[in-house]
């Protein structure tokens, strides 16, 4: 553990605080741990009576913390998470399962946020530029803006009207937003935020079909375009009337995912083949373009190939999606991913343990898991399968490491 004396004591009651609220302890519970009163609690939280290391030990424990996290030089960012939880639906406000997830979303961000000064690799940053003035109130005007916004976005990213095979990847590499996935309460689709510091981070409900993730996340998406600076949590309830910006989203998630250029194509050479367009055909270009069977209903009705009210026919009939895709054959078409944290981030602690920049229980910490499995992610990192001249499978090392800009000596 590094010395308390070479972080300000300011910093560490800052994290000191943060930690006992993100896991629900009161400074009376913080007092009682330590054998102190409340007042000690208070002074080291503010920074004006430094913590000893035996009581920064016993609090990181307390709190379910490492005590590498407690420790960490940087401040540490606290606008994320009070942002949110100032957003909070009244119908969730209790709810720990959100509350825990806020605040994983908070420590999420500021570790990848370490691992990326740790390896001096700074996020990439690509971003679309913002709406000018506010989202029309008009259904007809605000869905030409979102199907507009959405074609110039796949124009600007280079992904033509193709289907996207991963748009974390894509909106994690090209852009250079934070991806993360938690156990948000089942009423939760997701949630975003937008810090200085962090950069624009969402995080996703990893306990969602990957259909809705998919369309959650292009629908968070679409909120960095007309409120980027207003943190927001999406429900999966209807509800009432949804304000412009919600509905501007969600219209541009769907002009994203399934763009009408690429849509009507397939939708003509559908009808041209077989002079119809049945529900095997609607599951069919549905698993295409990997989103819902509702989804891609909707949108055929929206750009007006199909039958309005197709959708709420085929709901009132309980047509089942799920059954009808697997009598059909049809497999995933998508590589979308439900890990915690990008690729990247991965990545970057890994490199920073084999440079020795954290021990292994820190990389354990930054990747979620237990040390064995945190050995496990180190060598399918640095190894591949591969199969040598005699056909057999073998573990071949990658030296990552190595320049291609300078010979061996």
């Amino acid at each position: 553990m590094r010395e308390a004396e070479s972080v300000a004591p300011g910093v560490l009651g800052q994290r000191l605080a943060e930690a006992r609220k993100a896991c629900g302890k009161t400074q009376e519970a913080a007092a009682d741990c330590l054998g102190c009163s409340r007042p000690v609690v208070i002074a080291i939280e503010k920074g004006t009576r430094p913590a000893s290391a035996d009581e920064i030990v016993k609090l990181a424990s307390f709190y379910g913390r490492s005590v590498h996290e407690i420790m960490r030089p940087s401040a540490p960012q606290v606008a994320l998470a009070p942002h949110l939880r100032a957003v909070v639906d009244q119908s969730v406000k209790g709810s720990q399962d959100l509350s825990s997830a806020i605040w994983e979303m908070q420590r999420l961000a500021e570790d990848y946020v370490e691992l990326e000064r740790l390896m001096h690799a700074q996020l990439p940053e690509n971003h679309p530029p913002e709406l000018r003035g506010p989202v029309p109130s008009g259904a007809h005007e605000m869905r030409a803006l979102a199907e507009d916004v959405a074609l110039r976005e796949r124009a600007r990213l280079s992904l033509g009207d193709q289907p996207i095979l991963s748009l974390r990847r894509v909106l994690e590499s090209e852009v250079g937003i934070r991806i993360f996935c938690g156990a948000l309460p089942s009423a939760v689709a997701g949630m975003y935020a937008f810090v200085a510091d962090l950069r624009y981070c969402i995080m996703l409900n990893r306990k969602h079909p990957p259909e809705r993730r998919r369309a959650t996340l292009a629908h968070e998406y679409g909120h960095f375009f007309c409120d980027r600076h207003k943190p927001g949590i999406d429900y999966l309830s209807e509800g009432s009337r949804k304000p412009a910006n919600e509905r501007f989203a969600e219209a541009f998630a769907m002009s994203l995912l399934m763009p009408a250029t690429g849509v009507r194509r397939q939708f003509r050479e559908i009808r041209e083949t077989t002079n119809d367009f049945q529900v095997a055909d609607l599951c069919r270009l549905s698993n295409f373009y990997f989103v819902s069977v509702q989804a891609m209903t909707l949108r055929l009705e929206a750009l007006g190939l199909i039958l309005e009210g197709s959708w709420r026919l085929l709901a009132e009939n309980r047509f089942q999606a799920a059954a009808a895709k697997r009598g059909l054959n049809l497999s995933a078409q998508s590589s979308e991913s439900n890990d915690p944290y990008p690729e990247r981030y991965k990545f970057l602690a890994v490199q920073a343990f084999q440079h020795a920049l954290i021990s292994e229980g820190e990389l354990a910490v930054f990747l979620r898991c237990d040390r064995v499995t945190a050995r496990e992610i180190v060598r399918d990192c640095l190894n591949c399968s591969d199969v040598d001249e005699g056909g057999n499978e073998a573990m071949v090392s990658m030296r990552f490491e190595d320049s291609l800009l300078r010979s061996k000596s």
